[in-house]
């Protein structure tokens, strides 16, 4: 399904144990830009939805252009998270608004491989090393309520452990200028 939230699951368990190191919404923002072609071939009635963006070396090309994108997409949506944040007192959760390539770029390639990757688990309609091979080598690999349960999770994990990492470190909102 285009726009799964499932995907965050992962990538916010890699936020809670990386920290700044690593940006969820460059994350997100990589997951949306992976289902635009299925989203597409859903409106079209297409009999396959995951094709060629669903493959490795498309989704490196997609991280590309998503680290790139990614400074100018994300620093208003940023700065009105912080702004709740605060208003809701909590300081320790608020993120800088600079953009530093390492994380961004890390970021948008974990968020597209990522992606595919756990999509090739059920789609029978990906072929992620494409076009060297059309095998899927991982396909039911596990099944789809175990795939869900561990994005599930990660997810829940990750949003624990984000939050107590939040915590243990001293509130930034002095140095917040949203």
């Amino acid at each position: 399904m285009p726009f799964t939230p499932f995907h965050m699951g992962p990538g916010l368990l890699v936020k809670a144990v990386v920290g700044r190191r690593f940006s969820i919404l460059t994350f997100g923002i990589a997951q949306v830009a992976m289902d635009i072609e299925p989203l597409l071939g859903l409106i079209r009635g297409a009999t396959v939805l995951h094709g060629p963006t669903h493959t490795y070396l498309a989704a490196c090309v997609i991280a590309l252009l998503v680290a790139a994108l990614t400074p100018r997409l994300c620093r208003p949506m940023l700065r009105r998270w912080n702004k709740e944040l605060l208003f809701f007192h909590l300081p320790q959760l608020v993120e800088t608004a600079s953009f530093t390539p390492a994380p961004v770029i890390v970021s948008a390639f974990v968020g597209a491989l990522s992606h595919v990757l756990l999509d090739s688990m059920m789609h029978a309609d990906i072929a992620p090393l494409a076009p060297w091979s059309t095998a899927n080598g991982l396909l039911d690999l596990i099944s789809v309520r175990t795939l869900h349960l561990f994005c599930l999770l990660s997810g829940l994990f990750g949003v624990l452990g984000w939050l107590f990492v939040g915590r243990q470190r001293s509130p930034v909102s002095a140095g917040f200028r949203g």
